[in-house]
């Protein structure tokens, strides 16, 4: 593969999602600012807030849903043409939802609209992740394939600092003028990105590894039935590998905004921004970090990440406790800026050393969304219940986080490292495949 086929590879798998993460935190954020005051009205705050993290974790669980059904298309059918449903279908629910009636103007039907939206916006999700990662290392040289599965991970933070940046922007306007039309803008605005993504996509073929599976026609009837019957075990793994990466990192960035700003006085701006820092920088990392997997191996890699993050946890909430801009900052670009890097880097291309390509999308779909379902949309909705239930103390929180790691931990311990010599011998029995095809 060329240079600029790589370039065109790599850019239409980042591109796709990163609008993707952009749709999907901006609904994250404004639930903690804007959706538990216009659409999930409530005497109590503290239930509004609640209800409104409840409606964001709601479309994690129908994401395994949408992963089933579109990783189904994508070992059936092909990667490409999946890639560009679920792109379609993300991009319409955010649209709309910018053209939402609120609360005061149509009721109960406000709150429920915006449920379904977020329902349609989790069936997209659900498919993109898996399609976008492959995209990439099934394409990558073998020697590569950690540096092209980070490319994707790049996504989520990119995804991330556009919204944090669009809703930074949206929040310099009066209180009055956010609260009436500004948060609308950001979710309208968005239909342009979606067809640029399109736009990318259109010009991708797809992946050799799919085209060799369909030549030699192995392709299975039903990828999730042959998925749970033979790779079952690797989908436990994935499950339990995906916990560290994704409930601190919706503590990091979408708890701690409510949490910063009504618990400790902090600026929503300040809060924000120190968000936007720290994934700027984790983005940068998330590359280098699937280089060096590379070299020294995913697992070396991830079990560093996943047990500094254990170590963290209660440092990062000290600080927030201070009550300094200035170690907000700091504690969030050490935890979702440098040690949130290295696990994120290289989770996907692990997931998809662990599985066969026959059924590949199927399998890193399933351990993906499964995995975020449990730990990851739910993760501000705990971690609030938690302050409420122990007078706002951060300690259970910090318990939380340390539990995420060694669930993971305990569940990397089976993963074989896919690095040096048997990574070789992977790349060298797949390239024996495709030659007698």
């Amino acid at each position: 593969m060329d240079k600029k086929q790589t370039r065109k590879v790599l850019t239409a798998s980042l591109v796709g999602s990163s609008i993707e993460w952009f749709d999907y935190f901006l609904y994250g954020t404004m639930a903690a600012l804007v959706f538990n005051q216009l659409f999930f009205v409530n005497e109590d705050p503290t239930v509004g807030l609640m209800l409104a993290y409840a409606s964001f974790a709601l479309s994690f669980f129908i994401r395994p849903f949408g992963g089933i059904i579109f990783s189904h298309i994508g070992d059936r059918i092909g990667r490409k043409k999946t890639l560009v449903i679920t792109l379609s279908l993300m991009g319409f629910a955010t649209f709309a939802m910018g053209l939402l009636p609120t609360y005061q103007a149509i009721g109960v039907a406000a709150p429920i609209l915006l449920i379904t939206l977020r329902l349609i916006q989790g069936l997209g999700i659900g498919g993109e992740w898996g399609g976008a990662l492959l995209l990439a290392t099934e394409y990558a040289p073998p020697e590569r394939r950690g540096f092209f599965g980070s490319i994707p991970q790049m996504g989520v933070t990119i995804g991330m600092v556009m919204g944090t940046l669009a809703l930074y922007l949206m929040t310099l306007l009066p209180e009055a003028a956010f609260m009436s039309w500004g948060w609308r803008v950001p979710f309208i605005l968005s239909a342009f990105l979606v067809l640029f993504g399109l736009w990318i996509r259109k010009g991708i073929d797809e992946t050799p590894e799919f085209k060799a599976v369909k030549a030699s026609g192995e392709i299975p009837k039903l990828p999730i039935v042959d998925t749970l019957k033979y790779h079952w075990r690797e989908v436990l793994i994935a499950i339990g590998a995906k916990v560290v990466e994704t409930a601190p990192f919706y503590i990091f960035g979408t708890f701690v905004v409510s949490y910063a700003t009504t618990n400790l006085e902090f600026s929503r701006t300040a809060t924000l921004a120190a968000v936007m820092i720290a994934t700027v920088i984790t983005t940068i990392l998330i590359p280098i970090m699937g280089a060096l997997s590379d070299r020294v191996g995913r697992k070396k890699m991830y079990v560093t990440g996943a047990v500094a993050m254990g170590l963290f946890a209660f440092p990062y909430f000290w600080m927030l406790q201070q009550g300094s801009v200035l170690l907000l900052i700091v504690a969030t670009i050490i935890g979702l800026g440098v040690i949130w890097a290295p696990i994120t880097a290289v989770l996907g291309t692990m997931f998809s050393e662990i599985f066969d390509a026959k059924v590949r999308y199927t399998g890193v779909t399933l351990g993906y969304q499964i995995g975020a379902a449990l730990a990851g949309g739910t993760a501000p909705l705990v971690a609030t219940f938690l302050l409420a239930t122990f007078d706002n103390s951060y300690v259970p929180v910090a318990l939380y986080i340390m539990l995420t790691a060694v669930i993971s931990l305990l569940s990397i311990w089976a993963v074989k490292d896919l690095s040096g010599t048997q990574k070789q011998e992977k790349a060298a029995t797949l390239v024996a495949k495709e030659s007698r095809v």
